[in-house]
């Protein structure tokens, strides 16, 4: 792990917070080129009603409109959870350089634990990856948010019963 590797990461975490904020899933991700953000997003789908308004293809939409290309070329995306395969669709055709993820997602990762779709043959793009940078921290703020709302929603459920 290199020092602005982690100061990328950590920033995402900050986004992350500002998701969690809208009551929305905490994750965060943003595009570095040539050492300078151009781009960030936090997730926004539920508050936007749109499946497509993860953090990642967030921070790749403003990335565009930065630089007035969808191509992000020589750019690297930070994102604190393993990208699922829209977002990871989204990188091959964004021409994204590469990726730096935190934490590992079980139930729908397309980069290395459900899914492998970097590493596809034949793809038109190949994007260079790194994982599991500040992943207890990545992972830790999103298991937070996770058991706060289940204990929301226990809550509400037995104040409805009584």
């Amino acid at each position: 792990m290199n020092e602005q590797d982690e100061y990328w990461m950590r920033r995402a975490m900050m986004l992350a917070a500002k998701a969690e904020a809208e009551d929305e899933v905490p994750v965060g991700a943003l595009v570095v080129y040539k050492g300078e953000c151009i781009g960030e997003g936090w997730n926004r789908s539920i508050g936007s009603h749109d499946a497509t308004a993860h953090a990642e293809i967030m921070a790749l939409r403003q990335a565009g409109q930065t630089i007035g290309n969808y191509r992000l070329l020589d750019c690297t995306l930070y994102v604190t959870l393993e990208p699922c395969m829209m977002c990871t669709g989204a990188m091959v055709h964004s021409r994204i350089q590469r990726l730096v993820y935190g934490a590992a997602d079980a139930k729908t990762g397309a980069v290395d634990s459900v899914l492998q779709l970097l590493a596809t043959p034949g793809l038109n793009h190949l994007v260079a990856w790194q994982s599991g940078l500040l992943a207890e921290d990545c992972g830790t703020q999103l298991s937070a948010f996770f058991k706060r709302r289940r204990a929301e929603k226990k809550a509400a459920r037995k104040q409805a019963a009584e």
